[in-house]
């Protein structure tokens, strides 16, 4: 793999192929309004960070999308998922609600965390969301927990987690890998890989560049995947999910990606080229969908109805949050637990 970002990953592809599952146009169609919908969030968010109506750390993960959409229609509602703090896709592609989203990461009381979670910690556990973590790799053990509990319940609950590239160099990421393959742990390791840790390539810090060898090394099954491609991210986590039901263990799954947005809000982007992110741009996961259901006929029309309808949405939402009240000072005692 060479050094240069706009022309590795796309030109070769990734290193595992698949027998990709083609899904029923009516589902692309979904997935193709979900796409849509976490891309349109996740840009008004941007923009209300920039213009200072969010304070703090922002990090979207627009062009990220096509982990968690397809993510959301491999696993079951009763699975469980842990995140980093790039994970509004996450949280979307599950069902939480636009509105719920928004005014969480404003600080409103009509967040799902009555405001008080914020961008970063994203979390409602009857969605089977358990967290986002604001600490680099953080999750990834939390995700082992949850699958222990099915383990020893004696359910089939899958657990996954999703992490960056970069949380492949934290001990805890390393400990977490080698505990779930020796107790074959129900468990899916998703790294979204977006060639950049912050600021700095990958290729700059890893030693082998193709991630997924890491977990070879521990006797896992591990595979890497053209993570903008639904169909591909359905495929490969459906088949992760059906060998971790089965007792069969842990996989890990390092899927291509690329940020299109900057790592935080009011990130200058000086690490990378115009030209770069512009070539990557013709590879997200919107114009691979918009490409495949092109390719079945949908038509224009029908696309920019769906993109109509999400603007609709996403701007009513927003409209929403702003309106929605500060919580009360009281709430900063309620919901506190300790052990």
């Amino acid at each position: 793999m060479s050094n240069s970002l706009t022309t590795d990953l796309w030109s070769s592809g990734a290193d595992t192929k698949l027998d990709v599952i083609q899904l029923p146009t009516e589902q692309l169609k979904a997935m193709f309004r979900t796409l849509v919908l976490i891309r349109r969030t996740e840009e008004s968010l941007l923009d209300m960070a920039v213009s200072g109506k969010i304070g703090g750390a922002m990090h979207t993960a627009i062009g990220h999308e096509g982990s968690a959409v397809g993510m959301a229609a491999a696993l079951r509602p009763d699975d469980y998922i842990t995140h980093t703090y790039r994970g509004h896709h996450h949280a979307l592609a599950r069902g939480m609600s636009t509105q719920s989203a928004i005014a969480e990461v404003l600080g409103r009381a009509t967040g799902f965390a009555k405001g008080k979670g914020g961008s970063m910690h994203f979390m409602e556990p009857s969605l089977g969301l358990y967290g986002g973590n604001g600490i680099v790799g953080g999750q990834v053990p939390h995700a082992a927990g949850l699958a222990l509990s099915s383990y020893l319940r004696g359910e089939d609950r899958v657990a996954i987690t999703f992490f960056g590239e970069g949380a492949i160099f934290q001990g805890v990421m390393h400990e977490t890998l080698n505990i779930a393959s020796k107790w074959k742990l129900p468990i899916i390791f998703y790294c979204e890989n977006n060639r950049y840790s912050e600021m700095t390539p990958t290729y700059r810090t890893s030693a082998p560049p193709e991630l997924y060898l890491f977990a070879r090394a521990y006797g896992m099954e591990s595979v890497q995947i053209d993570g903008n491609d639904v169909e591909v991210v359905y495929t490969a986590i459906s088949q992760a999910a059906a060998r971790a039901r089965a007792g069969e263990g842990p996989t890990f799954i390092e899927g291509l990606t690329y940020r299109l947005s900057g790592h935080m809000a009011g990130d200058l982007e000086t690490y990378r080229t115009p030209e770069e992110i512009e070539y990557q741009r013709q590879h997200e996961p919107l114009v691979v969908l918009t490409n495949k259901l092109a390719a079945r006929g949908v038509s224009e029309a029908e696309l920019q109805q769906i993109r109509d309808d999400v603007e609709a949405e996403v701007k009513a939402a927003v409209e929403f949050a702003e309106k929605s009240p500060w919580p009360d000072l009281s709430e900063a005692y309620t919901d506190v637990f300790a052990l």
